[in-house]
């Protein structure tokens, strides 16, 4: 079984930086992609960025939304994906979600309980 800590989340100021953390444990995670989500009340969960295993490397996927302000990263040592977010808006006020997508064996997802940012005037 696969648990998922995250960290990082709070209230921020508009055109702040904060950066998630999300390591996980149980057993060892090979060729994973590892990402974030995001989701308001009443809202569906949305995609935020992933980085994804190919057999040349991991690449970096981003919603629209994030390619010019947010970018994520992992350590694989750690089982560990970070994201770094910059010039924070109050549209960003949401709960973060870190998922990890394996797709051999599985394919199977697994969720973080969710941080809370809140992005302040």
């Amino acid at each position: 079984q696969v648990q998922m800590v995250e960290s990082g989340g709070g209230v921020v100021q508009a055109g702040g930086s904060l950066r998630l953390s999300c390591v996980a444990s149980g057993r060892t995670l090979v060729n994973v992609d590892m990402g974030w989500y995001r989701q308001a009340p009443g809202k569906e969960r949305e995609f935020v960025a992933m980085t994804r295993w190919t057999w040349r490397g991991y690449t970096s996927d981003y919603d629209d939304f994030a390619k010019d302000r947010f970018t994520i990263s992992r350590d694989n040592d750690e089982n560990a994906t970070y994201l770094e977010m910059n010039n924070r808006k109050h549209k960003d006020t949401d709960i973060y979600y870190c998922n990890i997508h394996e797709p051999d064996p599985g394919p199977e997802d697994y969720w973080g309980q969710g941080t809370q940012i809140t992005v302040s005037s």
